[in-house]
């Protein structure tokens, strides 16, 4: 079930809609620590849960020789299998989270493909923070730089557009889409018209419903 169908009937019957988000496990790491968090959780009955993407976390490490190394040092894998799972297990609906860093835009593509497959028709686009090391977002090789961009990616999936525009007869998803908004104004913004711009640009090329990071409220964009 779609999260704007959650959002529409919580509306339609004035209920209070729960939700949660959950970080997929270091690598390393079972999911049955994850379980056990989840488990006194399911009496509250969510109406879906928020898988979250992280980008690898990276170092650079001294060769004997004096040259140096990137090695990854610390990564949450799993997103794709876990929504999976949590649909398997507790039969409720997941989310989970696209990100543009770390990814190009064919392994998004891969990724979205994998998602449709296992029955998850939801998901939520973000640009993604920084890395650690570094001052500003720099997006991976062939990758978004704009959550926008990769909110019409998913567009183009959900209208049978593929990055290899030659497939004949390609089969359309269904994903619903969220995107992030800032009622307090993305720190990097200039000032709050210009978010609100951003906001807008996501709304008009597709975006089904707004997440608030202050409240973790969530609006269907066609009451706004």
């Amino acid at each position: 079930m779609k999260v704007i169908d959650h959002i529409n009937r919580a509306k339609a019957k004035n209920e209070t809609l729960i939700s949660f988000e959950i970080l997929p496990p270091l690598k390393g790491k079972g999911i049955e620590g994850l379980y056990e968090h989840l488990d006194p959780l399911m009496e509250f009955k969510p109406a879906y849960i928020n898988v979250t993407y992280h980008r690898s976390e990276h170092e650079f490490r001294k060769n004997p020789d004096g040259s140096f190394k990137k090695v990854t040092i610390r990564k949450r894998p799993g997103t794709e299998s876990i929504c999976a799972a949590i649909m398997n297990k507790y039969n409720v609906d997941t989310v989970p989270h696209l990100i543009c860093g770390g990814f190009s835009v064919m392994e998004t593509e891969d990724a979205l493909i994998n998602l449709n497959y296992l029955g998850i028709d939801n998901v939520l686009v973000l640009r993604g923070d920084a890395a650690k090391n570094e001052t500003a977002f720099i997006p991976q090789p062939d990758g978004h730089l704009y959550a926008v961009d990769l909110l019409k990616q998913v567009v183009n999936l959900n209208n049978g557009i593929y990055l290899e525009e030659e497939l004949l007869n390609s089969r359309k998803t269904d994903f619903c889409i969220g995107v992030a908004g800032y009622p307090e104004k993305h720190f990097e913004a200039p000032n709050m018209q210009t978010d609100l711009a951003y906001l807008k640009a996501k709304v008009d090329a597709g975006a089904d419903y707004i997440v608030t990071q202050m409240f973790l409220t969530m609006q269907n964009i066609t009451h706004l």
